[in-house]
């Protein structure tokens, strides 16, 4: 009975072609003429011969265990980043088939440049690879599926339908499009006039900075004596004061930001920015830290310093989605202020709109004033902008009051704003996809300035 459904099924993985329907239908018209002896005998063989053209081309086609398919992509992918991937068939058969491969991957996580690949010959024994364009939708882990190969010989009368599973994993992570991008400002010292690549200051530290010549009050104790010997005068050893500190980006992770900013969500925007801001930062020797949070703490990874120090931050961030809950600040700051006691620069990614949250958010801002540097980066609501804007004339009541509505809410977010740079807190006013250069060049200043 096993070898039974064994046939059945393979059996099912066969499929005639249009070419074969064409034949078919070609014998049809031999049939016509099928009244006389000599003509039902004459159609008796066409079809005789088409069935065993067909039973023969189906005797030329691989089985899936004569054909292996490997899809390669890269093990981790950004949200928006758009990856060159490949599949890539290699033949075992000893004969040439036609091949087209079929993958649908899941819409939620991946948009894929093309979901069937068109035919191309694959020689026997041969190698064939398809190349494609792979973007990330969502983050998590994702599975990208089995795929598909329909496969037919040149003569192209059956084909058949091979699937094989692919057991690898994507993590959809927050996209470093804008983190390689600052690093490559950097690389090209655009920064550097800036202080990101150059946060120190001269000097009673232990980081040796340059050799210089003595001059009168210079320390003799820094002379260095080989240096001395070799130019003929005396010269001093310069040494540098190391200016590390520690930066912590609040991401709020409530209702206001699971709007849609364009493409994604406003949360993916912070998320990003969070991440560009952290690689200037360490770059630049400080300890990062992040802490993510609706009405309780999310997300919590304590500021550390090092080259695994982003990668560890983007592992965290990976499975935190927004929720359709207001932000509680409060268990925010008292979940930081119980790991980070010294002075620090605390960044805060939200969406300050709602007067009640304004006046709480200020509170707790003003309470830590004295102990942290805080930058409020305040996301703008691009719709609610729009909403504000009447047009020139034909709007209708419904329109008219939206528009008001709209104008009361920027005022009211205004006004908290205002109140929080009287405080002395630095807020940034931006739109999502500006909110990055915004962040790194406000670091930059507070950095050159020592502020810290």
């Amino acid at each position: 009975m096993g070898r039974v459904r064994g046939v059945a099924r393979a059996a099912l993985t066969f499929a005639p072609t249009r070419r074969l329907a064409a034949l078919v239908a070609g014998t049809s018209l031999v049939w016509l003429a099928s009244g006389s002896s000599v003509g039902a005998a004459g159609a008796t063989l066409a079809t005789v011969l088409v069935v065993v053209a067909a039973l023969l081309d189906a005797t030329l086609l691989p089985a899936s265990t004569d054909l292996e398919v490997t899809r390669e992509l890269p093990a981790t992918l950004g949200v928006g980043d758009v990856v060159d991937g490949r599949y890539v068939v290699e033949s075992r058969w000893g004969r040439p088939v036609i091949v087209s491969l079929y993958d649908a991957m899941p819409s939620a996580f991946f948009r894929v440049s093309h979901e069937v690949v068109s035919a191309e010959r694959l020689p026997p024994r041969g190698t064939l690879a398809f190349p494609i364009h792979v973007e990330g939708r969502a983050r998590g882990e994702a599975a990208p599926g089995p795929v598909a190969l329909r496969v037919r010989s040149p003569l192209g009368l059956v084909a058949r339908l091979l699937r094989y599973p692919q057991e690898e994993r994507v993590v959809i992570a927050p996209s470093l499009a804008g983190v390689r991008r600052f690093r490559w400002l950097a690389v090209h010292e655009r920064l550097a006039a800036a202080g990101v690549r150059d946060a120190r200051r001269r000097g009673e530290g232990r980081s040796f900075a340059r050799l210089r010549d003595y001059v009168v009050g210079d320390d003799p104790r820094r002379i260095d004596w080989k240096a001395t010997a070799r130019r003929g005068r005396p010269i001093t050893r310069e040494f540098t004061v190391e200016r590390s500190q520690t930066v912590y980006v609040l991401v709020d992770a409530g209702r206001s930001m699971t709007q849609l900013a364009g493409e994604f969500p406003r949360f993916e925007y912070a998320l990003s920015s969070a991440l560009v801001l952290s690689d200037v930062a360490l770059r630049a020797g400080d300890r990062v830290g992040a802490l993510v949070f609706d009405d309780q703490l999310r997300v919590l990874v304590p500021a550390q310093r090092g080259a695994g120090a982003l990668q560890a931050l983007r592992a965290a961030l990976v499975p935190v989605q927004p929720t359709l809950v207001e932000p509680d600040y409060a268990a925010a700051f008292r979940a930081l202020a119980l790991r980070q006691r010294k002075r620090a620069l605390i960044v805060l990614l939200t969406d300050v709109i709602d007067g009640r949250a304004a006046r709480s958010l200020l509170a707790h801002l003003s309470r830590g004033g004295s102990r942290h540097l805080a930058v409020v980066v305040a996301l703008r609501n691009e719709a609610v902008l729009t909403a504000a804007t009447l047009p020139a004339s034909g709007a209708g009541a419904q329109r008219v009051y939206a528009s008001g509505a709209a104008e009361e809410l920027l005022a009211e977010r205004a006004t908290a704003l205002q109140r929080m740079r009287d405080a002395g807190i630095v807020v940034l006013d931006v739109a999502p996809d500006a909110m990055a250069a915004a962040i790194v060049s406000q670091y930059l200043e507070l950095k050159a300035r020592d502020a810290l």
